[in-house]
């Protein structure tokens, strides 16, 4: 390398050469720390966020008998929606995603155990407050779908439930 800039440049002097080495090694460096973070970024927990009041309108209550109730939701308008989705109680506790209503003592939550393309599997858990926390885990794709709005065709993303377990 020394002999490439030599002919190139001229003669290389002492402080010039220690320069470009102390640069190729902080290059060589920050190349490897990134090449280790997109590494640990790869093996980290998939990255997905929604609203965990999403999860609740799948679930069926707990005096019903069948779940999933709902199976293909609208991601676009969870986003757009303030009052039913507000983001105000929403909080990163670990891995899980809790939203916790301020006068209310429950939670709704869940973590992302999966990820392969665009399929994910959740746990999610509902508890009101007393001592009762309902489980489930939920398998789903997220997909752009085509619908009518208003006479117009609209492309949305959505969440299509494709799997569900409740424990």
């Amino acid at each position: 390398m020394a002999s490439s800039l030599k002919s190139m440049y001229g003669p290389i002097h002492y402080p010039m050469k220690q320069k470009l080495l102390l640069t190729f090694a902080l290059l060589i460096t920050g190349c490897s720390s990134l090449h280790a973070e997109e590494g640990e970024a790869a093996d980290a927990a998939p990255t997905f966020r929604v609203h965990p009041q999403v999860f609740s309108l799948i679930q069926g209550w707990l005096a019903d008998t069948e779940s999933p109730v709902i199976t293909e939701i609208n991601l676009d308008a969870v986003d757009k929606n303030r009052n039913q989705f507000s983001k105000t109680g929403i909080r990163q506790e670990g891995d899980w995603t809790v939203c916790r209503e301020v006068d209310a003592p429950g939670f709704r939550r869940y973590r992302v155990l999966e990820q392969k393309g665009g399929h994910f599997k959740v746990e999610y858990q509902e508890n009101d407050g007393g001592t009762l926390t309902t489980s489930s885990v939920i398998g789903f794709s997220l997909m752009k779908r085509e619908l009518m709005r208003n006479g117009k065709s609209t492309s949305i993303e959505v969440i299509r439930v494709d799997d569900y377990t409740s424990k």
